[in-house]
């Protein structure tokens, strides 16, 4: 696999770890060689040079400096090429690749823990902790994978979070508030670590310029979008900034507001959801998702591949949105 940014892609990688043994052998890749000079040399050299007879590529590589150059260039090598062997798993697998190249935009993972009714907090506001130590674990394991981290402003004052993967992963997420007033109080843990995680703060433009300017001056990063009077901050903007930045995974954390907005307009690509065998009740507790809502139940967006675990108590589900309208 391409295990860092910048490092050998998963051909190098698996020639290496052949040690010598791939004269007139197979090889097997989800997507093609790529065959420009960038931060890395061309795999294709390295897969003519090591002396492969044939070559399965599960998908062609959609980016403009690749788009079949790879395959004509192995092919006039003498390799046998084939193409499209496993695609529709391949192109799961490399979707939040594929949607950033495609859309610009990045690959929106939606995550929450919610009671056994459907709760992420009590009438009050209380919320910690509804899920068990092994659902935070996961968690943790997915920030670290994540180039961002996504939560509103009251997410922000009800749970005072830190946003940051413990252990760290291999990935450091950029924190993302969404915070239309530019609120996000100078003395919050995000604004007081932010020397160890980036912190960006998506706001209006037409937010108080002192707050913006203070936030700025204690090493918060704040970006300003236009909206309609008594809007929120648009999240297609925000995501067209994010994908500008070349953020492929962002992982929206709450709260329901939100994810709400972002289900409204069909924004989440996938959830991780994590029920625990609590019931909490109330009609003004908070649930996870608000927004305005579906009219109509054959509307509403299923899951696709879904993944179904027992994790320390909690039911996790993990799945790809369909939002294909029926």
């Amino acid at each position: 696999r391409h295990e860092q940014f910048g490092g050998p892609h998963a051909e190098v990688n698996a020639i290496a770890a052949a040690a010598g043994a791939t004269a007139g052998r197979t090889m097997l890749v989800t997507l093609e060689p790529c065959a420009h000079q960038g931060k890395t040399p061309p795999c294709t050299a390295a897969v003519i040079e090591a002396g492969f007879k044939k070559v399965f590529v599960a998908l062609r590589d959609p980016s403009p400096h690749t788009a079949g150059q790879g395959i004509e260039q192995l092919r006039a090598a003498g390799i046998d090429v084939e193409v499209g062997l496993l695609k529709e798993e391949a192109t799961q697998l490399l979707a939040p690749f594929l949607k950033l190249l495609q859309t610009g935009r990045p690959y929106v993972h939606a995550k929450w823990a919610m009671t056994l009714d459907g709760k992420i907090a009590s009438h009050t506001g209380h919320s910690q902790w509804i899920s068990s130590p092994e659902s935070r674990a996961i968690v943790h394991e997915l920030r670290g994978v994540m180039d961002a981290i996504v939560v509103g402003a009251k997410t922000v004052a009800g749970d005072a979070p830190l946003l940051t993967a413990r252990p760290a992963g291999p990935r450091t997420a950029t924190r993302v508030v969404v915070d239309s007033q530019a609120e996000l109080p100078i003395n919050s843990q995000l604004v007081s670590t932010v020397d160890e995680a980036p912190l960006l703060l998506a706001t209006r433009t037409e937010a108080s310029s002192r707050r913006v300017d203070e936030l700025r001056s204690v090493g918060v990063e704040v970006v300003q979008f236009d909206a309609p009077a008594g809007t929120g901050v648009p999240l297609t903007a925000l995501l067209d900034e994010l994908g500008r930045r070349q953020m492929t995974n962002v992982l929206i954390e709450g709260g329901g507001t939100l994810l709400g907005s972002l289900f409204d307009e069909r924004l989440v690509d996938e959830v991780h959801v994590f029920v625990a065998p609590k019931i909490v009740g109330g009609l003004s507790a908070i649930t996870p998702v608000g927004g305005i809502g579906l009219d109509r139940i054959p509307d509403a967006p299923t899951l696709q591949s879904t993944f179904i675990q027992s994790v320390g108590g909690d039911v996790y589900i993990h799945g790809i949105v369909d939002n294909r309208r029926g």
